[in-house]
């Protein structure tokens, strides 16, 4: 199933990230975890790459088994980062082959210890040339990303969305948001990116937080922001573990409802291989009668 159908028809599609562990033990708490969200009857869930490309064959089985064995359509990321373009096209290949029809088209994060991209001899330099060429070769559903707040490496707000438009325009079907925190930001983007003629539908990416540390680390990393009474109360907290996921999961809850009731066409949980929080989140919803 192409995850473009199950977008705008009525109901939300809720949806759950992954990324592939290491070791066996991380292995078997990813499909413990997997089961436990399975009974959300989820749209879709998603596997990501390793950084720098470094799980891409551990990608493509995981996607495999997540299809094939649990009976849960599949999304593959795929990134630019370390890989020519006939790399990319045997992953593609792989993909096509293991009966995978969606994936995430993503230029990637520099490789550690690197101060920026650099796109490989041979490669692609944005995800635009990656959706292109996806959208030239295969079959494929195409999601890209997209940043409420911009790209850190973006100028601004609208040069970002020029580069999502050519995205979009190369072929992306829909689009997912990095994770951010205020309804108001996704909802004056989705707007801005309409008056672009960004048409596709753009899917709210949710991060729950369960640690402080973390969740300054990540937006850090990807150019969102926390809003300042939110993070005084995580800060005010953050050495009890407990309480600082109680807030995560509150704060969560609040964001999805407000997104929901305007109308967002769906909900993408970045788990980091966890189901507890989420799970408090889509039972909450589902008490208010935002999910089914």
């Amino acid at each position: 199933m192409k995850i473009i159908d199950a977008l705008g028809q009525g109901a939300p599609a809720f949806s759950f990230e992954f990324f592939p562990p290491k070791g066996e033990a991380g292995m078997t708490q990813l499909f413990q975890t997997l089961a436990e969200l399975r009974d959300y009857r989820p749209s879709y869930v998603s596997v990501t790459y390793g950084a720098g490309g470094s799980t891409r064959e551990l990608t493509v089985e995981l996607v495999r088994r997540i299809k094939h064995e649990l009976g849960l359509e599949a999304m593959a990321h795929l990134t630019c980062v370390g890989a020519t373009r006939a790399e990319l096209g045997q992953v593609l290949d792989s993909l096509r082959a293991a009966g995978i029809d969606n994936v995430i088209a993503l230029r990637g994060d520099p490789p550690k210890g690197a101060a920026r991209f650099e796109p490989t001899v041979g490669g692609f330099a944005h995800a635009s040339e990656l959706v292109a060429f996806t959208r030239k070769n295969y079959q494929f559903c195409i999601a890209g990303a997209c940043y409420p707040e911009a790209h850190p490496e973006a100028a601004s707000l609208e040069q970002d969305l020029d580069a999502l438009k050519l995205k979009v325009d190369a072929g992306a079907d829909f689009l997912i948001t990095q994770l951010f925190f205020d309804a108001d930001a996704y909802f004056s983007f989705v707007e801005q990116a309409r008056a672009r003629g960004i048409d596709v539908p753009i899917v709210a990416g949710i991060m729950p937080i369960t640690n402080v540390a973390q969740i300054k680390r990540f937006t850090s990393m990807c150019g969102a922001s926390i809003p300042s009474e939110l993070l005084a109360e995580l800060e005010q907290s953050e050495d009890d573990a407990e309480k600082v996921r109680e807030i995560g999961v509150r704060s969560a809850v609040e964001l999805c409802s407000r997104l929901l009731a305007g109308g967002v066409p769906g909900i993408h949980f970045y788990t980091l291989n966890r189901s507890h929080a989420t799970r408090q989140i889509l039972d909450t919803l589902r008490a208010r009668g935002f999910a089914t």
